[in-house]
């Protein structure tokens, strides 16, 4: 058998997913030290920038899976999760939070996959991650 036919009938590999989790469901201790989590929360799931917001962290999810990220939308302000508790959003709002469970950044708009992903980049848990914790940028 040559490679070329070995390799079609090899098992496919499994693509990773982005992990999405419901806010009423997900834990905040859960995450510390193991996920970096993006929060985003409106007041409906209508509600146009949170639409958006998913389909964008949909489309492109690869780099979020590598930068171990975990979703969490929240959209019941009457369900009072304890994300909105600890966060108290108004609206739509765009949390990132890094893996030692603090908040790095909050955005009131919607932010493509590129632009999370920098700014996960610039955490300095992130960069000793990737081996770049000592560069004073």
């Amino acid at each position: 058998m040559s490679p070329e036919e070995a390799a079609a009938q090899a098992e496919p590999v499994p693509v990773p997913e982005l992990q999405i989790v419901d806010a009423q469901s997900a834990d905040p201790a859960e995450y510390q030290w193991v996920s970096r989590l993006v929060v985003v929360f409106a007041d409906t799931p209508n509600d146009p920038a949170f639409v958006d917001q998913m389909r964008a962290l949909r489309t492109r999810p690869e780099p979020l899976i590598e930068r171990d990220v975990v979703v969490i939308p929240d959209t019941d302000p009457d369900a009072a999760s304890p994300w909105r508790a600890r966060l108290h959003p108004r609206g739509f709002s765009l949390v990132l939070i890094d893996k030692d469970g603090q908040v790095k950044q909050r955005k009131p708009a919607p932010w493509d996959v590129r632009e999370i992903s920098r700014a996960i980049d610039k955490f300095p848990l992130r960069r000793q991650e990737i081996g770049r914790g000592d560069l004073g940028e």
